[in-house]
């Protein structure tokens, strides 16, 4: 039998050194005895294998297995150094072993890496310095805290980078780290009696913790999940969870139940500024005036949800102007008409048909971006009817003030605005209609449509005749001079 003692609890270099002599000397992992300086005495005595001058004879092991034995060598389990052994013996005839997940060695030790790194995270989390003065009268800071491994001297630099100007102890059962703003060093572990007194600065930590509890959301399991009672004692606010805990559902039902506070009114005053968007205001008497105007309308109540209004893009005097439905959400970012995906479309199409986009106006029937949130992602929502005919009054306003020889209605929503009733794409697409300003109308397919056709085949054709509608509305405009 083979027994190696090493310096300490954490001597992993002392268990890579010793494990790398051991495997070039082929012991194996039932030979092999691991102790710790201080821990149980042993019947055999104990060494120090020395690794050949020739190295480990050709085995090499991955980063990823020394990352990993890492980790596991701060877990609290006495097996930890014969399990990593015994991984280290068998990687030389399955260099893959890692991968395998099932392998009950392999899951044993992700399991406890996993667990090491949780540690360090809550040891991050729940640390809570207390003030107290140094020797030299100074102002220090000293946190008593109990981590689940030991995870002080690995975790311990974080405090440093966190806390750079400040001179702190962190006291565990295990060891304790220094900090005096230059150098960092350990000491031996401390006992819970050496732990500070509370300080003033905890009434604020109990204060911030209040007022940001929401009890509507309220969720004990994950609570206690994320924060494990066998921290709460050392933790300042803790103090306050089993009264607000208890008060949370009355505290919910009193929200709820309670009318809405109202905005104060130099806000309300502000917001009313500059605002001639609501029914009855006078007509905008420029394209620019249109612009201010879409972006703080408050005719529906699409605005809420969006980013900002959209306006039309082009000349006051374009003998074209093209309609789509709304802004998506790139272009609910950008402020600007047809830039994403659909736009792209668009552009492409315009350059098949030979339509300058610089000489056409482009607009939406709808200004602002109709959505529903699903995750992070904003999907489009089609406009319904009375917001089609809350933001014609936008649209009316661009077509007197560029009055188009020439209007394309993209999709069905354009098509609505554009002709003031519904209007099927499929059998008015392709003919000249004569509109009631004196502008002839075009009824085509909308680029976001071409994006979601499936069938390649429909896909081309419709692509198609999207093109050679916006040919015929080109060819419409020298016609109308």
């Amino acid at each position: 039998m083979r027994v190696v003692r090493l310096g300490s609890e954490t001597d992993f270099e002392g268990w890579r050194a010793a494990a790398r002599a051991l495997r070039a000397e082929a012991a194996t992992p039932a030979d092999v005895l691991w102790t710790v300086d201080g821990g149980q005495a042993s019947l055999f005595p104990a060494e120090t294998p020395q690794a050949p001058a020739g190295g480990e004879a050709g085995f090499k092991v991955s980063r990823a297995f020394v990352d990993l034995a890492g980790r596991v060598a701060l877990h609290r389990s006495p097996e930890r150094f014969d399990l990593l052994y015994r991984l280290l013996w068998r990687l030389e005839g399955t260099p893959r072993l890692l991968e395998i997940a099932s392998d009950p060695d392999v899951s044993l030790a992700l399991d406890m890496h996993s667990q090491v790194n949780r540690a360090a995270h809550k040891m991050k989390a729940f640390v809570r310095f207390r003030q107290v003065e140094a020797q030299d009268g100074a102002d220090a800071f000293v946190a008593w805290f109990e981590p689940a491994h030991r995870v002080t001297e690995a975790t311990a630099p974080f405090f440093t980078r966190r806390f750079a100007n400040m001179a702190f102890s962190i006291l565990t059962p295990d060891v304790c780290a220094h900090w005096d703003t230059r150098a960092l060093s350990f000491t031996p572990g401390a006992d819970p009696a050496d732990a500070p007194a509370g300080d003033d600065l905890e009434a604020y930590w109990r204060t911030y913790f209040a007022s940001t509890f929401n009890p509507a959301r309220l969720r004990t399991g994950a609570m206690v999940r994320e924060m494990p009672k066998r921290y709460w004692r050392n933790l300042p606010e803790a103090s306050l969870i089993p009264e607000m805990t208890r008060a949370a559902g009355d505290r919910t039902t009193a929200m709820v139940e309670k009318a809405p506070t109202e905005p104060a009114r130099r806000i309300v005053r502000a917001a009313r500024t500059d605002m001639p968007t609501t029914p009855g205001d006078a007509p905008p008497s420029s394209l620019q005036a249109v612009a201010a105007g879409v972006d703080a309308c408050r005719r529906c109540h699409l605005w809420r949800d969006a980013t900002q209004g959209v306006a039309g893009e082009g000349p006051a005097g374009a003998r074209l102007m093209i309609v789509g439905e709304q802004p998506g959400d790139q272009e609910d970012l950008a402020g600007r008409p047809f830039v994403g995906p659909a736009g792209q479309v668009f552009d492409r199409a315009l350059a098949a048909a030979g339509v300058p986009r610089n000489e056409t106006y482009v607009t939406n029937a709808v200004k602002h971006f109709k959505h529903q949130l699903r995750g992070k992602r904003r999907l489009h929502k089609t406009p319904e009817t009375p917001e089609i005919e809350a933001c014609r009054w936008w649209l009316d306003a661009e077509r007197r003030l560029v009055r188009p020889r020439v209007i394309v209605a993209m999709g069905a929503t354009a098509a609505r605005a554009v002709l003031g009733k519904a209007a099927p794409i499929g059998k008015l697409r392709g003919q000249a209609l004569q509109l009631e300003d004196q502008a002839q109308g075009v009824v085509t397919w909308h680029p976001s449509y071409l994006l979601r056709v499936p069938d390649a085949e429909a896909k081309a054709r419709a692509e198609a005749e999207f093109i050679e509608d916006l040919r015929l509305a080109w060819s419409l405009t020298d016609r109308a001079a």
